[in-house]
């Protein structure tokens, strides 16, 4: 029976009581159709007082690896015994999702939108009501991205270090790669630290696709995050070693140099040195070919799908970390073969 000592927790004016779950559909637009569209909030409220941790994904409407990542976290039987309140939003930016695109109808990046206003832009309401409904709520933030069309980026956390409880949480998402990544106006991000909501954004994968270990290595930080936060108990069982993680000093994207047909030679994740040749870029004919090579030594965590390349177009994205490469790369070997047992063992093996 539900915890009647608790008080409900409101969202879009309804109630749900301590010990109990609900989906909140909160409403967005009505199409010219006159179809409603909504955005689907899942609130889990514990029996028991603690933060309120807000997991959202697909802010832009074509990343989405972090629904599935949701929709298995919310499937784990560890958030009936739940402090505090999650709140799960697996699609933010319903209209980009439907339409499989990064932006709303009207070609605006939602994640540049925040704080938003009741009388701006579609974009602009829609961070919005995202803001004052569910944001405003929260304690907590994870958002969780993947790489733009024909990109792919290893699993990583960008957080602001200035703030020791959104960096107390990026080390417990116990990843490898940590960004210091600076906070873009306009972001979720942006928004949320400037309220004073600790806040991390965890990358992986490709817009579009399923990145099977990057969706497994989310669910897996999630989970550690909240048992850092006391929201959950500590694991049972089989547990695994948190990795090291390693924050990086600065990132920077290799550019192509010349228009062509793109070979990449270096997977994500990889070691490389200054002037390492990364790949070639050559018309279709082979008459003109250059090397692209590394710009700075560090780890790949970001790289181009699409061997179709313009000028000046981006290539791969290399994280510099002082005098720590080697052991960065060593732990990202480590939680590839966590995440190669975790398919042997099965999903209690993510802690």
């Amino acid at each position: 029976m539900p915890n009647t000592t608790r008080a409900h927790f409101v969202l879009g004016g309804q109630e749900i009581a301590a010990g109990s779950r609900a989906t909140v559909d909160l409403p967005v637009v009505q199409l010219y159709t006159h179809t409603p569209v909504t955005m689907p909030v899942h609130v889990v409220h514990g029996r028991r007082l603690g933060p309120t941790l807000l997991v959202c994904a697909a802010i832009h409407g074509d990343e989405i690896n972090g629904v599935e990542i949701i929709r298995r976290l919310l499937q784990l039987p560890q958030l009936g015994r739940v402090r505090g309140t999650l709140l799960a939003v697996p699609i933010v930016n319903v209209l980009g999702f439907i339409g499989r695109t990064r932006y709303l109808p009207d070609r605006r990046d939602l994640n540049r939108a925040f704080p938003g206003s009741e009388q701006g832009s579609l974009a602009a309401r829609i961070a919005h009501l995202f803001k004052t409904e569910v944001l405003d709520k929260a304690s907590h933030v994870i958002d969780l991205h993947t790489a733009a069309s024909h990109r792919a980026n290893l699993p990583q956390v960008r957080v602001n270090l200035a703030s020791e409880a959104s960096a107390a949480m990026a080390a417990a998402f116990g990843l490898p790669v940590v960004i210091n990544a600076g906070l873009i106006e306009g972001s979720l991000r942006h928004v949320a630290d400037s309220q004073g909501i600790p806040v991390l954004t965890y990358e992986s994968g490709e817009a579009l696709r399923f990145d099977e270990p990057g969706i497994k290595a989310g669910v897996r930080g999630i989970v550690r995050v909240m048992r850092h936060l006391g929201m959950l108990p500590a694991g049972r069982g089989v547990t695994v070693p948190q990795c090291r993680h390693f924050v990086a000093d600065s990132s920077n994207w290799v550019r192509a140099e010349q228009d062509g047909i793109f070979r990449a030679q270096v997977a994500l994740g990889a070691q490389v040195r200054q002037g390492q040749v990364l790949g070639h870029i050559a018309d279709p004919f082979g008459a003109c070919e250059i090397a692209v090579e590394a710009n700075a030594t560090g780890i790949v965590v970001g790289r181009t799908n699409l061997p179709l390349v313009h000028e000046g177009e981006a290539l791969y994205h290399i994280a510099r970390f002082a005098g720590s490469a080697n052991q960065v790369a060593r732990q990202v070997e480590v939680l590839q073969e966590q995440l190669v047992a975790a398919d042997m063992l099965g999903e209690a093996s993510l802690d």
